[in-house]
């Protein structure tokens, strides 16, 4: 297992997983939220090679519809 920080607080997973497996992993749905990775916005066409790393620093944010 890794350790890395989420949204300010460590989690971890295990090693050699891609975002969205990791994603999968915390049981987030991928489809539903934005991702910022080490500081910068990670777009969805590289999460699939963005391996999960420790020390990763990423920020999850929940996407909601309204009006």
């Amino acid at each position: 297992m890794i350790r890395l920080s989420v949204n300010g607080a460590e989690k971890t997973c295990p090693k050699d997983l891609n975002l969205i497996e990791a994603l999968e992993f915390w049981q987030i749905n991928p489809r539903l939220v934005a991702v910022e990775y080490n500081g910068e916005i990670l777009h969805r066409q590289f999460w699939t090679t963005t391996k999960i790393q420790p020390q990763d620093r990423l920020e999850i944010v929940t996407i909601v519809g309204g009006g």
